[in-house]
């Protein structure tokens, strides 16, 4: 099995296996509330949005190559949270920006840098030569234009308030399956493709949306290679272009 058809499938695996859990731990939960085993009282904060919010971001940290998006939400999700623990005279929404702000700034402080096989790229404007066929960008707050021109293996993008895009036309697919992770948060991700690139596009959207907008599709694409585009947008969006 090539590596990256064996850690697609491993992470798919963990995914599913993360999810599965979560599904199984909300039915007893809801059993045990419709059979009077706890109290009341729990059930607006076992059953509410922002338990919703973590629940995601638990799922978000397994079988991802970056746990950031999860993170923000676990944050995000636990301060709003907060109140439906403890009794407060305020508007639960004059949270949500400092939520935000909390989130990003504990990342900022507790992020570790970049994989090993992404340490000789420096995300930059222009054209990109990464030396082990992987990208990774990170933006809060921030934004980039990349355009790469050698054998894409895939990597992965996370914009929290910022933005991407990468420019894929000039550059070759690795063969086997080549996974490439994009988490937006409150930002947007665009990624140009040439038109005979098998894509295979996996990805969750929360009040946002990830779509493939391609004009021109070519139907005759080499099978033995393949770009699986994974992960989620919150508040955000995506798309993916060919000309």
């Amino acid at each position: 099995m090539e590596p990256n058809t064996e850690k697609y499938s491993n992470s798919r695996r963990m995914k599913k296996y993360a999810f599965g859990v979560v599904v199984i731990v909300a039915g007893f939960l809801l059993l045990a509330s419709n059979t009077g085993f706890f109290p009341d009282e729990l059930k607006h904060i076992l059953f509410s949005w922002p338990m919703i919010l973590i629940a995601i971001g638990m799922i978000s940290l397994f079988g991802s190559e970056s746990r950031t998006p999860g993170y923000i939400l676990l944050i995000i999700g636990g301060i709003f949270l907060l109140p439906r623990i403890f009794e407060v005279t305020f508007d639960v929404m004059h949270l949500f920006w400092p939520a935000i702000l909390i989130a990003i700034g504990v990342l900022i402080l507790v992020k570790r840098g970049p994989h090993h096989h992404h340490k000789n790229y420096v995300p930059r404007e222009g054209t990109q030569r990464l030396d082990d066929g992987y990208i990774h960008e990170e933006h809060i707050f921030s934004g980039s234009k990349t355009r790469v021109s050698q054998v894409f293996r895939g990597g992965h993008v996370n914009c929290v308030f910022g933005g991407a895009e990468i420019d894929l036309t000039q550059a070759t697919l690795a063969e086997g399956i080549n996974e490439l992770e994009v988490n937006t948060i409150f930002g947007g991700v665009t990624i140009i493709v040439p038109c005979d690139w098998n894509i295979s596009l996996k990805t969750t959207s929360i009040l946002g949306d990830f779509s493939d907008k391609r004009v021109h599709v070519k139907e005759s694409f080499d099978p033995s290679r393949k770009l699986v585009i994974k992960g989620s947008t919150i508040f955000g969006g995506g798309e993916i272009k060919s000309y």
